[in-house]
């Protein structure tokens, strides 16, 4: 029984979550994080008033009993209008962070393990890409693809996997000359087993912190595109970015029209950066070393000047 206690706590999956779960604020904003996910996921139920329902005799209406968070110029409640477009910026972040992974991920992992003249079309390619101006190339594809959902994503996802792609570069460079890859070679084994066999599971570390990121800063760009009128059409559907930026004229008048989706954004952002700084520190093999380390010196320190 203890054997089997001692090698399920040697498991990865197990030192991992135990190495997260000893930062308080990466679990608090995983808490923060799940609690917003099943709140805009149940808006249906949750939510005051259904998506786009107006009531006129309440234009502009103030926070009060019947409309928590007010109205806005057409009536509808600020409260629920916040929680389905939480659902759609939420879904924008995640869709986006996962097409960029596979993207980034694959490109990186086939120029770093293949190399030469692959690797330098690749990366000259991804170069190229992170040194055109970013802003611009995404409101220019936005203006030509659309304002709807799907446009913005693939925007955003299209624009979004080059810095990941240079990460995994470089550690499969680092992981190609490793023992287990040349005898894999010497069994017989085919690049891409190779590559997505062995290679891949041993990324998953900076996958998972980049993934995590990468939802925060897709939200930030819908919510910019949204705000300048490049992103999701307020006409289609609501987003954080859209309510932002259809009600920025009366921030000094109506402050809850921009108030409550610009706190739903800095709250989940931040959420998220924490998470992805408590993955960060989690698949860092040399965290419990720098944790533990102090404590250990100490008491043998005090050990030593005990016995002296």
């Amino acid at each position: 029984m203890a054997r089997a206690e001692a090698a399920l706590a040697e498991r990865p999956v197990v030192v991992v979550w135990r190495r997260f779960a000893s930062r308080r604020l990466s679990v608090v904003a995983f808490m923060v994080l799940l609690i917003t996910a099943a709140v805009v996921a149940g808006a249906d139920v949750i939510a005051p008033y259904a998506s786009g329902q107006q009531n006129l005799d309440h234009v502009l209406a103030p926070p009060g009993d019947d409309f928590l968070l007010g109205t806005d110029t057409l009536g509808r409640d600020t409260l629920s209008q916040v929680l389905f477009a939480g659902r759609i910026s939420l879904a924008i972040g995640v869709s986006v962070a996962l097409i960029a992974a596979v993207l980034g991920t694959t490109v990186g992992l086939v120029a770093g393990y293949l190399g030469g003249r692959i690797d330098a079309v690749l990366m000259r390619f991804t170069d190229t890409l992170l040194a055109l101006p970013l802003l611009m190339m995404i409101i220019l594809l936005a203006r030509i693809l659309g304002d709807s959902v799907t446009d913005v994503i693939l925007v955003l996802s299209l624009l979004g996997w080059m810095a990941l792609a240079r990460i995994i570069r470089a550690k499969a460079l680092a992981l190609r000359e490793e023992e287990f890859i040349a005898a894999a070679r010497a069994m017989g084994a085919s690049s891409g087993r190779i590559m997505f066999r062995h290679l891949l599971p041993n990324l998953v570390g900076e996958i998972s912190v980049a993934v995590s990121l990468a939802v925060a800063g897709a939200i930030l760009a819908e919510s910019t595109l949204s705000f300048l009128g490049f992103g999701v059409s307020a006409a289609h559907t609501p987003t954080w970015g859209n309510m932002i930026g259809g009600n920025e004229g009366f921030m000094t008048v109506e402050p809850w029209l921009v108030w409550a989706p610009g706190l739903a954004i800095v709250v989940t952002v931040l959420a998220v950066n924490y998470v992805g700084d408590g993955l960060r520190d989690a698949f860092d093999v040399r965290s419990d070393g720098r944790e533990r380390e102090p404590h250990r010196g100490r008491s043998k320190g005090g050990t030593a000047s005990r016995r002296r």
